[in-house]
């Protein structure tokens, strides 16, 4: 089963996490709520709530949110409107680096109370320069990257899971973002460039001018 944008609900359900969580809540107060943008099957929400944090988990997909656990939302992050805001607004899975993601940062923003702290991963631009075929494992289930392409900043290439005799592939193209884009990027939103949070640089925090 995969959702709208490509997803395999299956290989969600099989990738254990990778410190994600850790680094949410070592940047933010302790106990504070988190809303998720995009959470999949809820492997970081489970971790932060497991570490204190109460989770509002948003995704677009009933599938996937049928295995969270967390308080939930079905929609669009571009689309999403609570009404209220968050101490903390998560966006992981590198949407920040989609092609056109001021939409999505538009919703971070509006979720993130004053004083607040957006936790988000990227691929940084080293990534892009460096990144070839090749292939690895997470937990239980491999995977390999191929067929890249590179056009101006952007980038293409067809990510391939596989795990229990299963494969599924999906497709995605990332943008390259310099530090002064993504600092531009972000103020476009009304959100100001933090620090990074991880040693190579893939996370990194934001906060409201």
């Amino acid at each position: 089963m995969t959702t709208a944008d490509g997803c395999s609900v299956e290989v969600y359900t099989l990738l254990p996490t990778a410190g994600e969580a850790q680094i949410v809540h070592d940047a933010i107060p302790a106990g504070a709520e988190v809303l998720d943008l995009g959470c999949g099957t809820g492997r970081v929400a489970h971790e932060l709530m497991a570490l204190g944090h109460p989770v509002t988990a948003v995704d677009d997909s009933p599938e996937m949110l049928a295995h969270v656990r967390a308080h939930k939302v079905c929609s669009r992050i571009e689309d999403l409107r609570l009404d209220r805001r968050f101490e903390a607004v998560l966006l992981a899975s590198h949407l920040v680096s989609a092609p056109d993601s001021a939409p999505v940062l538009a919703a971070v923003a509006r979720h993130l109370a004053p004083g607040g702290r957006a936790i988000i991963e990227w691929y940084p631009p080293e990534w892009f320069d460096t990144v070839e075929d090749g292939g690895g494992r997470l937990g239980e289930v491999e995977i390999s990257l191929s067929g890249i392409t590179r056009d101006a900043d952007l980038l293409s290439a067809t990510v391939r899971y596989a795990a229990r005799g299963a494969a599924w592939e999906q497709h995605f193209t990332a943008r390259r973002l310099d530090q002064p884009g993504l600092d531009a990027l972000l103020a476009g939103a009304g959100l100001v460039f933090g620090r990074f949070l991880s040693p190579d640089h893939t996370w990194f925090s934001a906060g409201s001018d």
